[in-house]
């Protein structure tokens, strides 16, 4: 097994050597859809694209008076937590946010100061939201981006919309999707670490929870009795705590910020910490590419990670 994790190491530090960059590079302009496959998409790199998005309505419109106007009265799904974290490990345990239904104007409100609220908002249901709740906001971007589309022969299956505080953070996870994040407004920080950082990443196993604010306004953690614990990285990469993870001190980051008018290609599988300029408007398409030969190898690639790490 010693032998095993020796090997993953060796890849991890030959993939930063021979093909990942050591910042995130920018493409000028909409991609055509072969090229960007065969640059980005097939070898798992993320890149910035800029102008891309100028022919947005949403990029010009989007102020929050516009969408007071327009979604106001709308009432949405807000993630609520005391800190800002969500989808977190806190102690021995991966807590959740609580979500409350909200007006739109009554974010607006919190983000703009105009009403104070104890606990941090995010507007960050990821089950195509834009679609499903704030439908009169689509004809303001694109149903999905031509050139990804065509480049991965599909229409995305999520088209989601986030809005949210500065202390809103999203902690290191992976998703299976390939991933469009578009600033509208704002700016998004990521901190990404490549599939093949795997072996320097720590994973637990904790008892699922959930918050809930009580009458008091303070914050408090109920477990979830049903389901099994939840594997979740608890290290933060802000500031890793190297001596309970010096594995850790292997990984080598990368680090970018997607400002107004950018997105961020995001390819599957990639771990990433979120956070975000006060207010920040975004729309993300992700597309599940769960048959790709791409997704097959880096999930093997963990798993055999997670095995090696329990020996």
């Amino acid at each position: 097994m010693d032998a095993v994790k020796e090997r993953l190491i060796h890849f991890a530090e030959e993939a930063h050597d021979l093909y990942l960059s050591r910042s995130v590079p920018y493409v000028d302009g909409p991609p055509e859809p072969l090229d960007f496959y065969r640059q980005w998409i097939a070898p798992n790199k993320p890149c910035i694209i800029r102008n891309a998005l100028d022919h947005w309505p949403a990029l010009s419109r989007w102020t929050p008076a516009y969408l007071r106007e327009k979604v106001g009265s709308k009432v949405i799904s807000v993630a609520l937590t005391p800190d800002g974290y969500a989808d977190a490990v806190k102690g021995d345990r991966f807590v959740t946010p609580e979500e409350r239904r909200m007006s739109f104007s009554s974010v607006l409100d919190v983000i703009q100061g105009k009403v104070k609220q104890r606990g941090v908002l995010y507007v960050q249901k990821q089950c195509s939201n834009l679609v499903e709740e704030l439908p009169e906001l689509t004809a303001d971007v694109d149903a999905h981006v031509a050139w990804m589309s065509a480049a991965l022969g599909r229409l995305p299956d999520a088209v989601n919309f986030w809005l949210g505080e500065a202390n809103a953070v999203t902690s290191l996870h992976k998703d299976p999707y390939e991933n469009l994040y578009c600033v509208i407004s704002g700016q998004k920080d990521f901190i990404l670490l490549p599939p093949t950082d795997r072996p320097f990443i720590p994973y637990g196993l904790y008892q699922p929870a959930v918050y809930r604010q009580k009458d008091d306004g303070d914050f408090e953690m109920v477990d979830r009795s049903e389901g099994e614990k939840v594997p979740w990285i608890p290290v933060d990469p802000l500031a890793p705590d190297l001596e309970r993870y010096p594995a850790y001190g292997r990984a080598r980051p990368l680090r970018c910020s997607v400002k107004a008018g950018e997105m961020l290609y995001l390819p599957s599988l990639w771990f990433h910490h979120v956070r975000q300029s006060h207010g920040c408007v975004a729309v993300n398409f992700w597309y599940d590419m769960d048959f790709d030969i791409k997704y097959n190898y880096f999930t093997l690639l963990d798993d055999i990670s997670a095995v090696t790490s329990r020996h």
